[in-house]
């Protein structure tokens, strides 16, 4: 049995000034997906694309941009509108308080959609291409977000078995008894194990939307299966079917995952430009 080492959220303090790890993340998960798109670009279709459609180091930063903003505001507002809906209503100025904590992944993917849609069409590309493109860069970021989450020491596990050689006992979560650590678990799973798969699958060319569709769908499983070991939200508590929110928001996930697959397996293959 493990006991949280507390690590100090802050990593560098100068004056007034205090650099916190969980920035800290952030920073290396946008540096980890502009080296990646860098190394996507060699990858095809991509890499044998020209004229007007062709890809370059621009379109990276470019996306990189844009997803930052579609990570932030889908974020936070698919926090308050999935896991606080009375609560924000009653209080709509808080929505804009972000330093107060409550980000949601499945708002920020829909924020990341609408980014890529946007960028698609002001670049006149097809956005399952660009949607392609970005899923495989993406895994390294959240694995990176886990990493914050374990420093904050937040989003703890249920609790474990005293046999649990890895249990760890999270002093502030108000027990001292072991839980898992489901911030360690989401980073091997939701990061670094499906960044390993989705790269190797996305090297190999694909029908247009079936890296996407496998991003949505290797995401939705993993996440759905460490909901079992991570403590739900303590003002929702279960919900019906004895699931998590975060496990019903994954089943659309999954779902639309499998129909986008199947439904780019029947369409001709794309002819580069």
């Amino acid at each position: 049995m493990l006991t949280y080492p507390h690590i100090d959220p802050v990593a560098l303090q100068i004056g007034p000034l205090a650099v916190h790890w969980y920035g800290l993340t952030y920073l290396a998960a946008f540096g980890l997906f502009m080296l990646l798109g860098i190394r996507r670009l060699r990858h095809e279709p991509f890499a044998s694309i020209t004229g007007p459609g062709a890809w370059s180091r621009r379109d990276v930063e470019d996306i990189l941009f844009l997803g930052v903003v579609g990570v932030v505001v889908g974020g936070r507002l698919g926090y308050c509108l999935f896991y606080k809906p009375g609560y924000y209503l009653s209080h709509p100025l808080e929505i804009f308080a972000v330093w107060q904590g409550g980000m949601s992944f499945h708002g920020g993917l829909l924020g990341v959609i609408v980014a890529m849609l946007w960028f698609a069409h002001s670049r006149k590309r097809p956005w399952l291409q660009v949607a392609d493109f970005v899923a495989p860069c993406v895994p390294t970021g959240l694995a990176a977000g886990r990493v914050g989450n374990f420093i904050n020491g937040e989003l703890w596990g249920r609790f474990a078995s005293p046999d649990l050689p890895w249990g760890m006992v999270f002093a502030h979560s108000g027990s001292m008894q072991p839980r898992h650590p489901s911030q360690v678990y989401q980073f091997l799973m939701e990061g670094l194990l499906l960044f390993v798969l989705l790269w190797l699958y996305a090297r190999r060319e694909h029908r247009q939307g079936q890296v996407a569709a496998a991003f949505l769908v290797g995401y939705g499983v993993f996440r759905f299966i460490a909901e079992y070991f991570r403590e739900p939200d303590a003002f929702l508590g279960i919900l019906s079917l004895g699931m998590s929110m975060g496990q019903w928001l994954c089943l659309p996930m999954i779902v639309g995952g499998v129909a986008l697959w199947l439904w780019a397996e029947r369409q001709p293959v794309v002819a580069r430009k």
